[in-house]
């Protein structure tokens, strides 16, 4: 598995986390940095889902 699939789904998980905090507490900028880090999370876990993708086609004969 590439690095950037699990520090991608670590990024995901920490902006959902903020995002429903920001949600709870009414802070909207808290919400709106969560939403980024959650996209940012999935653009770098699909970053890896691409690398591991081509490092298998590359090992087959």
């Amino acid at each position: 598995m590439d690095k950037n699939r699990v520090e991608g789904s670590i990024k995901e998980l920490k902006g959902a986390a903020k995002e429903t905090i920001g949600k709870v507490v009414g802070d909207a900028k808290l919400e709106s940095e969560g939403k980024a880090d959650k996209a940012a999370g999935k653009l770098q876990n699909a970053v890896g889902g691409l690398s591991d993708a081509v490092r298998d086609a590359a090992k087959k004969p």
